[in-house]
């Protein structure tokens, strides 16, 4: 998809949600669509810089804004910022992320079997249940194989030298 088309898609979503339809709100809606990952705030400010004047006070505000209507989320990452995605399926009560240790993208996962069910005690009201599975991503899984085995191939090269004398 384009930029047009992205910015196309979030107008349609805002419609859906019966709000308005600012160009603030299309501007952030389009950049969490167009991202297919969690950005952060600072993330989406950086995409937004070189297209449109939104200053960092709207950009909160409109996030807030998305996550009420129910067309972003947010989650917490390891360095306590939030990450922020938009809701293109209904994940009602939650859904599994993934995040990658490597280069920090998280990222929502269709498999909503990975998601708990958990029994609470009698009077006990659950509200948000969050589960992130971490690893390697696509992009860093190669990476760090080939890192690894350079390692090994140099030591185990020394250790021959070090017999071999």
């Amino acid at each position: 998809m384009t930029q047009p088309e992205f910015a196309a898609k979030a107008k349609e979503m805002l419609r859906s949600a019966a709000t308005r339809v600012t160009h603030g709100r299309v501007a952030v809606l389009a950049a969490l669509l167009e991202a297919r990952r969690a950005l952060t705030h600072s993330e989406v400010e950086a995409r937004l810089e070189s297209l449109h004047s939104i200053d960092r006070v709207t950009v909160y505000r409109v996030l807030d804004c998305l996550m009420e209507l129910g067309l972003a989320h947010r989650l917490a990452g390891d360095d306590r910022v939030w990450r922020f995605t938009a809701e293109v399926r209904d994940h009602a009560g939650g859904h599994p992320h993934f995040k990658c240790n490597s280069c920090g993208n998280v990222i929502c996962l269709d498999d909503d079997q990975l998601a708990p069910k958990v029994s609470l005690p009698a009077g006990y009201k659950g509200e948000e249940i969050e589960l992130t599975v971490k690893g390697r991503c696509a992009s860093c899984a190669p990476t760090q194989r080939v890192a690894k085995r350079g390692r090994r191939a140099a030591r185990g090269t020394s250790v021959r030298r070090a017999r071999s004398n």
